[in-house]
């Protein structure tokens, strides 16, 4: 039998539902765009936006990608019973939408120096997964 407790009394781990269909269309090529405008709530998508506007230079585009992104997925983490704080792990795929969108927030909030905000989604990254702060970089 297993038992799985928080013996820390901290909240427990929240996973956001599997919503498959904007991760299979990214995986099969379609443009992070479109699948931005057709799945409007998927944090992925937008995160994905965020990650190609980073990479052409686009930093206050990246941020704004991403600044979407975080809070689709904020809203996600409330309907899910997220109360603010608490782990969002990495290792479960539907929560890494949101986590890459933290990180490219993060990012692009260092890259236009917004430094407050960069310190406060980093460490925000960290709490909620170790995994995904050293994945992500």
């Amino acid at each position: 039998m297993t038992i799985h407790e928080n013996l820390l009394g901290g909240p427990p781990p929240t996973h956001l539902p599997d919503d498959p269909a904007p991760r299979e269309a990214l995986a099969n090529g379609a443009a992070p765009a479109d699948v931005a405008a057709k799945y409007p709530a998927s944090s992925l998508a937008w995160a994905q936006l965020a990650d190609e506007a980073f990479e052409r230079g686009s930093v206050v585009e990246s941020y704004a990608y991403a600044r979407t992104g975080y809070h689709r997925g904020l809203d996600s983490l409330r309907r899910s019973g997220w109360k603010g704080h608490g782990p969002v792990p990495w290792e479960h795929e539907p929560n890494r939408g949101f986590l890459r969108a933290l990180h490219a927030l993060a990012r692009a909030a260092q890259a236009i120096g917004e430094q407050e905000e960069y310190e406060r989604c980093t460490q925000f990254l960290k709490d909620s997964s170790p995994t995904a702060a050293q994945t992500l970089g």
